[in-house]
């Protein structure tokens, strides 16, 4: 498990954070503190790290990083982590456009070409 807090390239993600899945990176985004904490098993699993370090539940959002995929298309918002119904989300799937937009904005700051 890593936290990306400083800009990294998608080859290093792969060289340092492809230890569960062979196309998939799993990862947890804090979108209060612009970090991206990736690789476990389970979201649940990276979701401790943040929480631990003082991060509130509701700052954090599953996410799902393809890095062979193209850049538009890599991450995908699904998570069971994600059902916050105290939030107004309801689905394992990030609803709402404006904390997406937040996430993609983090991802792609931090990992680069």
């Amino acid at each position: 498990m890593g936290i990306i807090s400083n800009p990294i390239t998608i080859e290093e993600l792969k060289e340092k954070h492809m230890h569960f899945f062979k196309s998939i990176i799993k990862g947890v985004v804090d979108v209060q503190r612009k970090v991206v904490i990736v690789d476990g098993d389970l979201h649940s699993d990276i979701e401790k790290l943040p929480l631990e370090d003082g991060s509130s539940p509701e700052d954090l959002w599953g996410i799902n990083i393809y890095p062979f995929k193209g850049r538009e298309n890599f991450i995908e918002y699904s998570a069971l982590i994600n059902i916050k119904p105290h939030q107004g989300n309801f689905s394992i799937e990030v609803e709402d456009l404006a904390i997406r937009k937040k996430i993609e904005d983090i991802v792609k700051a931090l990992i680069k070409e």
